[in-house]
């Protein structure tokens, strides 16, 4: 994993959780890697343009090579984004859950980058659509926290959980199907179950950097 791209999901800054968990992989990965590339964009305190009817025009459009300088104006910043995810070898996503699902500012990337194309193909077979992930060759991180506890895989709140799903879900559906997920929890709970949640995660952050 000589490439990480980091995406930063949180809005708030300083106060966040999922940031400060984040720079405790990132911090140890580049210790290790002094020499590596390590790539940042901002999603959660910069704006993510929603996908409008000018996208959708633009990116479905019958003959991609032949758009017109419009199209292709209303795709650049998307086509920005795709290039810089494919030019990288591991995807760190570090966010909070946000009302059991992603910020904002995430779901608006994972919709530019989920590009027809580009990231995934598509054909009819007998009339129904088949999808082909075109991304290869990379994985995932995704770090998160959650004011909650029981959110993970076997918890009481398992099913109210509809944020690091989402992301395994969009990025297996473009070709990133190795995907780790770290999470700490009991933001809300008292202060001592989020103190041992979060170390825990730390703790496993850093053995990862090691193995990434």
């Amino acid at each position: 994993m000589s490439k990480i791209l980091a995406i930063h999901a949180s809005p708030r800054g300083e106060r966040s959780h999922s940031r400060r968990l984040s720079e405790v992989f990132l911090s140890a990965w580049q210790a290790r890697n002094p020499h590596a590339q390590l790539t940042r964009r901002e999603v959660g305190r910069a704006l993510i343009p929603p996908v409008n009817e000018a996208f959708v025009a633009a990116a479905f459009y019958p003959e991609p090579d032949a758009r017109p300088l419009s199209m292709q104006a209303d795709l650049a910043f998307s086509d920005e984004l795709v290039g810089e995810l494919l030019d990288h070898d591991l995807l760190v996503i570090s966010t909070p859950m946000h009302n059991f699902s992603v910020p904002s500012g995430l779901k608006a990337w994972i919709d530019q980058i989920v590009r027809l194309g580009l990231t995934f193909n598509h054909t009819l077979d007998n009339g129904i659509a088949q999808y082909e992930p075109l991304v290869r060759g990379k994985k995932a991180l995704i770090i998160t926290s959650r004011g909650g506890f029981g959110f993970g895989p076997g918890g009481e709140l398992e099913a109210m959980n509809h944020a690091d799903p989402l992301l395994r879900t969009a990025l297996g559906f473009i070709g990133i199907t190795d995907v780790t997920v770290v999470a700490a929890e009991g933001e809300e709970s008292e202060a001592r179950t989020f103190e041992v949640s979060a170390a825990e995660a730390e703790q496993r952050l850093l053995a990862l950097a090691r193995e990434f």
